[in-house]
């Protein structure tokens, strides 16, 4: 992902991407988003990059030896801390839909933000509003007050968010709406679909915000928002 399309894909929400997408691919269908209603840490958040994948467990102690754990931990920030940047940061909590174990608090944000992440997307909990890494927006399943005895189980492998598969390196968007995995067919084309769905909309716009039109005009201007994004 070059620099202008990681900047154009800042600059616009996650509805905006998966209309986007569907545009450069001619056709409806397209499913690879989140499903139901996660939580945001910053109403204006928006993450870009390529997925660093893990998955946790807090409601339970681990059963592994402690200098396993510890080493699992840290071989899982090494993990973290590298990759072709941009990188947001993707952790499945096994736990869920019971999930307890807050591990996206005021420490690992800046631990992450400071690794040169972009965000984390986690359909686990979240915690510490207000105190998190500044301009490190966290997307989550839940909010919590306790980090219970939430542990690394593994990293770098397939994680299911929400309903959505992503793999590692998988080139993520997602903000206060959830979250989409771009598919590597489209990268090359998402720019001009983008510009092609933004003027459509206008045509829509134009007519009818602040207005009253009659059916019969509104017909016109469908007609003309319907063969602008084909």
């Amino acid at each position: 992902m070059d620099d202008a399309l990681h900047d154009l894909l800042k600059s616009v929400d996650t509805p905006t991407v998966c209309n986007a997408i569907e545009v450069a691919q001619g056709k409806r269908g397209f499913n690879a988003f989140t499903r139901g209603t996660m939580l945001a840490s910053d109403a204006n958040g928006v993450m870009v990059g390529h997925a660093r994948t893990a998955r946790i467990r807090a409601v339970a102690p681990p059963t592994d030896a402690p200098e396993v754990i510890k080493a699992r931990r840290m071989a899982y920030y090494k993990y973290m801390s590298e990759g072709d940047h941009p990188c947001i940061c993707v952790v499945q909590d096994l736990d869920v839909p019971n999930a307890v174990g807050a591990y996206w608090g005021e420490v690992n944000t800046n631990i992450h933000k400071a690794f040169g992440l972009s965000g984390t997307l986690t359909d686990g909990v979240m915690r510490d509003l207000g105190d998190l890494a500044e301009d490190y927006p966290v997307v989550a399943g839940s909010v919590g007050p306790s980090h219970g005895f939430v542990h690394v189980i593994d990293y770098d492998q397939p994680v299911r968010i929400h309903g959505l598969d992503i793999h590692p390196g998988d080139l993520v968007h997602a903000d206060r709406h959830g979250a989409v995995v771009i598919p590597n067919e489209v990268k090359a084309s998402l720019a001009d679909a983008i510009a092609t769905l933004m003027q459509s909309e206008v045509i829509v716009f134009d007519a009818v915000k602040d207005k009253r039109i009659s059916f019969e005009e509104f017909e016109t201007v469908w007609a003309a928002f319907e063969a602008a994004r084909t």
